[in-house]
This record gives structure tokens, sequence and C-alpha cells, in this order.
């Protein structure tokens, strides 16, 4: 019985010599990888329940989502990863590698007719070379570490045949969109898609890549690109091994067979919010844009590079518009170095990344903010998967002509004089309520006390560099202390109207007002301390919070959630509790000026 592509491959890798759409059977896996996303639950899974390794040859770690470090959980995660993996030999393909994807090809790991999983849900880029790639959670991967193998149902094919010459000014993006604009998200769904054609067959690497990194996009479990000689040739230099040709059996039954006019192609974008949702790029020509991505696993090939580099050469990123570039590889990288194109790319205004997957990932650069407008080469810009903002998804030329210009465009339309953004008003000065008047704020408080009896509380500690992007003061105080080892819980049993005392150099570190506003954000009253940071102090005075300094205060013998009374003008602290008092540093005047007027820009 003659096997379409996807059959052949997993009935090659089974113990079976024919499979059939719908049949569940087990694979062997060829290459085993897990992401820093994902790969720390894959090494809990496989200690909590006792499991081993079936060969660590074919195992490995990419840390491909977050290769900057600069969120702590995924830092956190990579090293968990890091430790595992030097317990039990693992290869790491870590933060200066690039996208693991790419790197099972780049590296010779995978082969055409091979078997790949990851915790990346576009593992299926694996069709570019004719291999069989999948997507797979943290639980399915630890199954495969252990035994090597995963069940998986097989799918129905699809016969796609691309008739026709490829007009010349449509890239590999465009073909995948027009594809999306053609089958939606789901009319592919579950199946594997071959794609087929005279002008398919000419396709490089690097842009088999960008179509098959698009099969996730629309419902398909992969979109097989048959190996082309170069290919093959390419992935036998790669590997250092002779490669056994594959193909679909020339009588295979196929669930369905759909042949499209190439020459029809259009250059075409996808608007916000969903990938499927393609369109002639004419139809938002001079939608004015913020920022520009190009990368991805989608789009970071040195093709896409040189791409961009052909049309920002000599010219700038539009005035106002942010241009970021990120290669998919260190391979990549590198040879942007040697070509010249990273000086192309800086010349140009351009911020480039070191490899990985960049916005995509929300993990390194290439996210938006709330009303931004970007338009990307990546392969998704569902709601808030690049950040807040909204994403138009195009290809690398689009893209790079899009920022020099300012607006949505294409390379041959890229204008002398890029478009400018216009005053929008937004910024106007609002109303100001009746001010408050001086002496309305009280001088004398009263209030519970906690009593932190540490030296050198820093920045950090009270409210961590991990909450930085929090502007909004009624969302600080939940964070305050869960830095500080003994008072992580402050925040739930902390109470309206609390007064806390510590020791010496309180607010140590950084100049982030969130750790004076995290307190006010929770209702305390004020902080009394035998010192403060300097920067410490300014912000708190300047942001109208009580903070005084003391001496010596043991004659109040004072013990944790005593009542207390603070009076800011004279200087005087009182335990209600035994009717004790000392003197402690009252309110300089300025400070008493700032205070009463409710902060220093009142």
């Amino acid at each position: 019985m003659a096997l379409t592509l996807i059959e052949k491959i997993l009935a090659n890798h089974s113990d079976k010599e024919v499979v059939k759409p719908g049949e569940i059977i087990d694979i062997e896996i060829d290459v085993r990888a897990a992401r820093d996303f994902g790969g720390a639950n894959v090494v809990k899974n496989l200690i909590n329940n006792g499991l081993e390794l079936d060969d660590v040859s074919k195992t490995f770690f990419t840390f491909d989502c977050n290769p900057t470090g600069s969120d702590q959980k995924y830092a956190a995660n990579q090293q968990y990863c890091r430790m595992f993996a030097r317990e039990k030999g693992i290869k790491i393909y870590d933060v200066n590698a690039g996208i693991g994807t790419h790197l099972v090809i780049e590296k010779g790991l995978a082969l055409p007719g091979s078997t790949v999983i990851s915790t990346d849900s576009h593992a299926n880029i694996l069709g570019a070379i004719g291999a069989f790639g999948q997507g797979m959670g943290d639980r399915d991967i630890a199954a495969a570490w252990a035994s090597g193998k995963s069940w998986f149902k097989v799918p129905k094919s699809i016969k796609l045949t691309l008739k026709g010459k490829r007009p010349e000014n449509i890239y590999a993006k465009d073909i995948v969109l027009n594809l999306l604009h053609k089958f939606g998200a789901n009319k592919l769904l579950g199946c594997s898609v071959e794609l087929y054609g005279d002008d398919v067959e000419k396709l490089t690497l690097d842009e088999r890549i960008t179509v098959s990194s698009m099969a996730t996009e629309m419902g398909a479990i992969i979109i097989l690109i048959p190996p082309s000689d170069e290919i093959y040739k390419y992935c036998e230099e790669r590997s250092g091994k002779k490669i056994e040709k594959i193909s679909a059996g020339k009588d295979a039954d196929y669930f369905q067979e759909y042949e499209l006019d190439f020459s029809s192609f259009i250059p075409m974008v996808s608007r916000p919010g969903h990938p499927d949702d393609s369109i002639d790029i004419n139809e938002v020509f001079q939608t004015k844009i913020d920022s520009a991505f190009i990368g991805s696993c989608t789009n970071g090939r040195i093709e896409d590079m040189r791409e961009a580099a052909k049309i920002l050469k000599h010219r700038k990123v539009a005035p106002g518009v942010v241009l970021k570039i990120v290669p998919a590889t260190d391979e990549i990288w590198n040879k942007c170095l040697e070509e010249g194109l990273i000086e192309i790319f800086k010349k140009a205004g351009v911020l480039v990344g070191n490899a990985g997957c960049a916005g995509c990932a929300a993990g390194q650069i290439g996210q938006n903010g709330p009303g931004e407008i970007t338009i990307s080469t990546g392969n998704r810009n569902f709601a808030g998967k690049q950040g807040k903002g909204k994403v138009y998804l195009g290809s690398p030329a689009e893209v790079a002509a899009s920022a020099v210009a300012g607006y949505i465009t294409t390379p041959d339309r890229i204008p002398e004089k890029p478009a400018e953004f216009k005053a929008t008003g937004e910024f106007e000065k609002p109303s100001v309520s009746k001010k408050e008047k001086v002496g309305e704020k009280p001088v004398i408080i009263e209030g519970k006390v906690w009593l932190i009896d540490q030296d050198d509380i820093d920045t950090d500690m009270i409210f961590h560099n991990r909450y930085l992007t929090i502007t909004d003061i009624t969302e600080m105080g939940q964070y305050t202390f869960d830095n500080l080892e003994s008072w992580k819980d402050f925040t739930k049993k902390a109470e309206a109207r609390d007064i806390i005392i510590t020791a010496k150099n309180f607010g140590a570190g950084s100049s982030r007002q969130q750790a004076v506003d995290c307190f006010k954000s929770l209702g305390v009253q004020a902080i009394l301390a035998e010192s403060f940071g300097a920067i410490y102090e300014r912000n708190a005075i300047n942001a109208a919070f009580p903070i005084l300094t003391y001496e010596n205060i043991s004659n109040l013998e004072l013990k944790q959630r005593d009542k207390i009374r603070v009076d800011f003008e004279k200087g005087i602290l009182t335990n209600l509790e035994n009717d004790k008092s000392v003197e402690i540093n009252k309110f300089s005047s300025v400070q008493t000026e700032i205070y009463k007027r409710d902060g220093l820009l009142k």
C-alpha cells in the first residue's frame, strides 16, 4: 500500500509497515528537546515520577524564549535545567545559541524523514526539511525522555499543489499568508499538508522554514515540503551522514487534494488579532506605525536579514519609530556581522538583539505597549501575544520598508520623506481639583507597630525589580517586602494605619519610587528608622510619606503590635501601652511644607 509522506515517516518509526489515518501508534523519537519555557516542568515530572532518561544523546535543552535571562522566573528555570543537565550529561543549547527548532536543523540533529518533539508549538517547522516535528506539553516530553517514544494519532494527509509561476514580488511570508487567506485557521485542522509544485521545489531552506513555521496558525499538524537535492545536501553536510531519500508513494491516498494558482498570489499582511485575517497589503497601505519587528522562528533567517539590510542600507528608520531585529540563531547573527549587515542595521537606527525567539515569547525584545501599532514578521498576532498593542504580520521586506516609511508599505513604495507623528492632545494639562488647605494633613498619628530589627533593608527587598513596570500605585501594595526573608507574608498581616519601626539604612539601593509608594498603597502611615538611604529619604519626603529618624528608643519597651503615637512636628514617640515617650528627630521645615501640601508636585 502506498503511503503519504507523513504516513511513511511515522511507519518507519513504529513497529508497523503500514499506518492509516486515525490509527494511534507508538513512534520512536529521534530528537527530544525542551525549552526554558516548560523545561523545568519536564524535569520535575521526571523526578516526581522516578523516571530516568532513555537516551541522553537524543535529549536536549534549548534556551530560546528568554535568552537574556531578564526575567527572574525564566532565569530560575534555566538554572534549574542547567543543574539537571550537568547531573545527567544532557546537551544544552544555552542562551547564546538561538531558536531550538532552527538549531536542530542547523546542527544536523534532525534529518529528512526523522522525528522531533519539543515544548515549542512550532516544532512542525521541521516540515521544511521533510521531517516530522511536533510541539508537546511537559508531561508528553517527560514521557518521551524516559521511554524514547510517544503515542501519536496518524493524521489525514492533504496534497496541496501550487501551479504556475511565483510572482517576483512574493516573499515566503506572502506565500503562507495567501494560504492562510484561502484556508483560514481550521480548514486544515489536524491534517498533515504536503506542499508540491515546480516553484515550490525551488524554495530555499530559509523560505521553506517560513512557510512550514505557520502550519500551527493554519490548524495543521505540519506542512511537509518534500526535500530538494539542495536540502539533502545541506542536511548531509551538517550531520556528516548519508541520508536515504524519502517521499510519498506514487499512488498514496490523500484525504483531499487542492491546486492553487501560484501566479495569483499577492503581497499580504495579517490584521491585528488573527494571523488568518490576511488581506491585500493595499487595504492597510499608509497605516501609521509606532514600531516594527523582524525575527522569530518564522523570519529570523539570514535571507530575511539580507532582505532587510538591502532596504535599510543608506536609509534611516522613520523618526519616532522603533525597529527591532533578532536573528534566529547565533550562526546567523555572526553571518550578519561578517557580511556587514549589523553595521547597516545600526546605522539605520535599529535595535539588534541576541539570537532567540524575541517578542512572540514575551521574554525578549519585541513586545509593544497599549495603543502601539506594530508591523512584525512573527507568526502570531493574537491579542496580548506580542504585547498590549496591535500587531500586523508581514514579510521582512514589508516590515523594513514600513519602518523607513513610518507607515505600512511595500519596498517599491518607500517615500522620500517619512511620515511624521502628529500631536493628539492626549497629554494636555488635566483639570486640577481644589487643593487641600495647608494643615489638613495630620501631624500626630496613632497606629499599631511593626518592629523590623534589621539593618540595610534595600529597595529590592522592599519592592523587587521584577515589579518595576507597575505604575498604578493601587497595585503596588501587594508586593511589599515579598523579597525580604521572614517578612514575605507582610501584606497578609498588615493593617491600615500601621507604623513600621526598623533599623539603619532603610531603603538602601536603587532610586525606585515604588519602594515608597507600596507602603502608601498598603495604608502604612509612617516609617521610623535609625537612618534611611539618601535617595529613599528624598523620595519619601517628596511623596509626602512620613519618615522619621531616631537615636535610641529602648526606653519605650516596645513589643510587636503595641499601639504607638508619633508627633511629626514636636518629634515625640509614645508607647500607648505603657505611656512612655522618647524624643525623636522631628520633621524639617522642608519636610513639613511638602507633607502639608501633600507632595512636591502639589
